[in-house]
This record gives C-alpha cells, structure tokens and sequence, in this order.
C-alpha cells in the first residue's frame, strides 16, 4: 500500500485553519479554493467533490477530532481501490501553522498522480489562508 505524507508551513493561525478544514462542505470556498472546485456535502458524514482537474470523488468523512485538529476521510472509486487520508493541523507560534496531510491508498501506482494533488491541494492552503491572513492584518482585525 503507498503511503504519502507530505506537509507545509503557513503563515496563518492554526485557528484560522482548523476552522476552515472542519467546515467540511466549504473547501472550494473556505479551505483550498482553485484545488477543489465544487464540494456538496451527501448527508451528514459525507461530501461528493469536484477538483480542478475533473476528477470527482465521494468522501466519507471517518473522524473529526478537535482536541488535535485532524479530520480523516476515506474515498473509493475511480482507479482507487483503497484511499484513506488525515489531515492535521499543528499550532507553530502565533501567526504560523503546520498542515499535514498523510494518504494510503491502493493500487501502488496512483501514488504519483495522487502525491500530486496532495502536493497542489497544500499550497492552495497556503495561498487561500495567507491571502485572509494578508487582508484581516492589513484590516487591523485579529485573525
């Protein structure tokens, strides 16, 4: 089974990340606008998405942890036979956080295409929380 962690530092506070990853419905709008382009959400614990690349999947969504701010999800369907992924975000001091994203999946050979979208999925994180960052400062808000 390939296994893919990869992470990023961003210039936001975990707060302000954590808050848009658990508003589950909204990660076209709230957490990775660009990266996801439609997301509805099909009951309570699951959302059908659509990336920019065309690909759609059905996400279960399997644990919604506060006290350590990670969600876990799981998708099968398409070329995956088994996928299952966390997200976790980490307090780095203040104004800076850590994201992780770790994804197991079969067959082996999506690992590349899927590493890929793990990889563009993250920095348009970045880009979308930065740029509220950059607008509730330059507002004199708190974030």
């Amino acid at each position: 089974m390939a296994s893919i962690h990869r992470d990023i530092l961003i210039h936001a506070p975990a707060t302000a990340l954590w808050d848009a990853l658990l508003d589950i419905g909204a990660l076209h709008t709230r957490l990775a606008p660009g990266f996801v382009t439609h997301c509805e959400m099909d009951g309570d614990a699951a959302r059908q998405i659509r990336f920019a690349n065309g690909v759609e999947a059905r996400e279960l969504i399997v644990t919604v942890d506060g006290a350590s701010r990670r969600l876990v999800w799981s998708a099968a369907g398409g070329r995956l036979t088994h996928h299952n992924a966390s997200a976790q975000v980490f307090d780095e001091g203040g104004t800076h956080c850590r994201v992780a994203w770790i994804a197991d999946l079969l067959p082996d050979a999506m690992a590349p295409a899927i590493t890929r979208m793990i990889e563009a999925g993250l920095l348009a994180m970045k880009t979308h929380a930065e740029q509220q960052a950059e607008t509730l400062a330059a507002a004199g808000a708190k974030p």
